[in-house]
């Protein structure tokens, strides 16, 4: 599962690949637990272990993107559509 987090006054989105597992709505829950709170601070770990963290007030949009089935790489992409 991809998560893609925006942060206030940057360009950059800070990308997140989490574990195989993980659920869409678990992930949503505590999105929603960080932001509710001013001083908070939004911890995700990824599927290597890092830890990151946002604090809430920089928080600007947070992208769950639970399908991986449908991206496709390579040459084989336009025959494929």
């Amino acid at each position: 599962m991809d998560v893609r987090i925006g942060v206030t006054q940057t360009p950059k989105e800070i990308e997140l690949e989490l574990a195989a597992d993980a659920d869409a709505d678990a992930v949503a829950a505590q999105v929603d637990a960080a932001l509710g709170s001013e001083t908070g601070m939004l911890w995700m770990t990824d599927r290597r272990g890092r830890r990151v963290g946002v604090p809430a007030a920089k928080v600007a949009y947070v992208e769950i993107d639970a399908t991986h089935d449908n991206r496709q790489v390579g040459f084989g992409v336009a025959a494929n559509r």
